[in-house]
């Protein structure tokens, strides 16, 4: 099912008038932009028919069937206030986060002995085969997200795994967190 917006002929605005030979060649020499090009989702229509985990609804917008995707998975997801999943990884995928808004808290390692956490505006990367733990760590604030994957199929593998008593906490640095946040 690929997505119910239908695209408008272009204004000036989005037609370029550089010269290069991609512009001259003649539209039977390649696909039909119309219909194999851009995809809008709008929020309203995204896919809830998908792997769920109590406490967190996950919503897909970009895959397959909602966008012709063939590398990737983006889409949504809430996660209610203390909503935890179980220690788990995502195979060979790789994963990204982007906070919206509450606070996420990540713990990741052998034992989950390492813990950091997240805001607004923040991302978090998650490697291929990292055992990893996400955490609401609002206890009256719902958490909301933007996740992106490098792969459509659903892999979780669950993990049986004791969280160590005293997670490391690992500080978030970079340019707009020189200082440490706790």
């Amino acid at each position: 099912m690929l997505s119910p917006y239908i695209p408008k002929k272009a204004s000036s605005k989005c037609t370029g008038s550089a010269a290069s030979e991609e512009n001259e060649l003649s539209e039977n020499q390649h696909p039909d932009w119309r219909t194999q090009g851009v995809r809008v989702i709008p929020g309203e229509k995204l896919d809830t028919d998908t792997p769920q985990t109590p406490g967190m609804q996950r919503a897909a917008a970009i895959n397959q069937a909602m966008a012709g995707a063939q590398k990737i998975w983006a889409g949504t997801v809430v996660i209610e206030p203390k909503a935890k999943t179980g220690a788990h990884h995502h195979g060979a995928l790789e994963s990204v986060i982007y906070i919206l808004s509450g606070r996420a808290r990540m713990c990741w390692g052998e034992q989950l002995e390492y813990v950091a956490e997240a805001g607004p505006g923040d991302f978090i990367f998650v490697p291929p085969y990292v055992p990893h733990q996400e955490i609401n760590a609002s206890d009256n604030e719902v958490l909301s997200c933007v996740l992106v994957r490098s792969d459509q199929e659903p892999v979780v593998i669950n993990l049986e795994i004791d969280p160590a008593e005293r997670p490391e906490v690992v500080h978030w640095i970079g340019p707009n967190h020189p200082e440490p946040i706790e």
